[in-house]
């Protein structure tokens, strides 16, 4: 278990981040259950599970 603290977040209040890009699930599947993923040289397979949640392994 990990005692240390964590360091603080020091951005101002005021400073609202940088919407982050998003891209709906049925552009990277398109219908598919699984679909490989190719990333640094290395396979990841993305999986819709029978609860519909997603499952990204390598």
């Amino acid at each position: 278990m990990d005692t240390q603290p964590r360091p603080l977040d020091r951005r101002p209040v005021t400073e609202t981040p940088e919407p982050l890009p998003r891209i709906d699930s049925e552009q990277i599947l398109g219908g598919a259950p699984v679909v490989e993923i190719e990333h640094a040289g290395q396979r990841y397979l993305l999986r819709v599970t029978r609860e519909n949640k997603l499952i990204l392994t390598k």
